[in-house]
């Protein structure tokens, strides 16, 4: 059923110690334990895959370790009563692609916790394009909206605008009738920003980090966090009362230096977002607002395919900075 080798994009340590992805055979006898085998079709980058596959960033948990951290196929055999042979599946998250081998591979075999049926109104591939990326942005949004957001309460900024999650979560926001305004530090982004949903375009060149107050003219009800750092301080900063922040990465800084002001006096609300190992009921629930309302309305336009051959050449894109919209891996090709 499964090949005694195969090709993967596997992740170890070079002579230096500092981790490398390369495509090389792989045995079935190292796949890693677990109920659900699946024949692996699409997978996507992330930019923890990128820092993952190119030791940028000290992600991989076990060496050696396949990567891709999304991952979606048909099930060709399960010792859980909940998946059948054939069966089309997706997960994305929990331990792969960092301390279990992941979705670079045509194969791989996962814990059932972390499988669930692709959710009708959205193909195996859409579930690649939206990856953990569109679904860090749904929570970012549902949390949002669970504490009181709503397009009544005012504009909603996402920073690190140009981004997988910064795009997505600019799409799904608008569809949901929201005034989103997208910051960002590439003026030639403007456009596609736009096109995206995004009613304004806020350059990060028009903040002056130096001179930002504890508190600022209060703008937004929400915001959508990608970058962390003084960026948050600002964002914090510039909330209107009962705002909402879901912080969601910090590709410029995990450091936060702020005061409680905005919490004490204008009752702002900072909410993590913790797409790797939110559970059940809610992981399902999710996807299946990510096929209905949630579900990006430009999603084929922001994606596009690499084989996976093309796969170690891809990530440099994203450590520098260069890469636009979702890229989806056709595991086949």
């Amino acid at each position: 059923m499964i090949p005694d080798t195969f090709e993967a994009l596997l992740i170890e340590r070079d002579a230096e110690g500092r981790a490398r992805g390369r495509l090389q055979p792989v045995s079935a006898a190292q796949l890693d334990p677990g109920e659900v085998t699946i024949r692996v079709r699409w997978s996507s980058i992330n930019y923890k895959d990128a820092l993952a596959a190119t030791g940028a960033g000290k992600i991989i948990r076990r060496f050696p370790c396949i990567g891709g951290i999304d991952l979606a196929g048909e099930v060709i055999a399960s010792d859980d009563a909940r998946f059948a042979a054939g069966d089309e599946v997706l997960a994305t998250s929990f331990d792969l692609g960092v301390s279990h081998h992941g979705g670079y591979s045509p194969y791989a075999r996962v814990p059932a916790g972390w499988v669930l049926h692709r959710p009708a109104g959205l193909t195996l591939f859409e579930t690649m394009a939206l990856g953990t990326a569109g679904f860090t942005a749904a929570l970012a949004i549902q949390r949002m909206e669970d504490n009181g957001l709503a397009p009544a309460n005012g504009p909603v900024v996402v920073s690190g605008a140009s981004g997988g999650v910064g795009g997505l979560a600019i799409d799904m926001l608008a569809r949901r009738g929201y005034h989103v305004v997208a910051l960002t530090g590439k003026a030639d982004q403007a456009a596609h920003l736009e096109s995206l949903g995004a009613a304004e375009v806020l350059p990060t060149s028009a903040i002056d980090h130096a001179k930002v107050r504890a508190l600022e003219s209060s703008r937004w009800a929400g915001a959508v966090d990608n970058v962390g750092g003084p960026i948050l301080h600002w964002l914090l900063a510039t909330m209107k009362q009962a705002g909402t922040v879901a912080s969601v990465g910090n590709a410029a800084s995990a450091d936060l230096h702020t005061t409680v002001y905005p919490f004490i006096l204008r009752g702002a609300c900072l909410l993590g977002v913790d797409s790797g190992y939110i559970g059940f009921p809610l992981r399902r629930q999710l996807w299946d607002r990510l096929a209905a309302d949630l579900k990006p309305a430009h999603l084929h336009r922001i994606t596009h395919t690499i084989g996976l051959r093309a796969l170690p050449a891809a990530f440099d894109d994203f450590i520098q900075g260069r890469a636009r919209g979702r890229t989806v891996v056709a595991i086949d090709a």
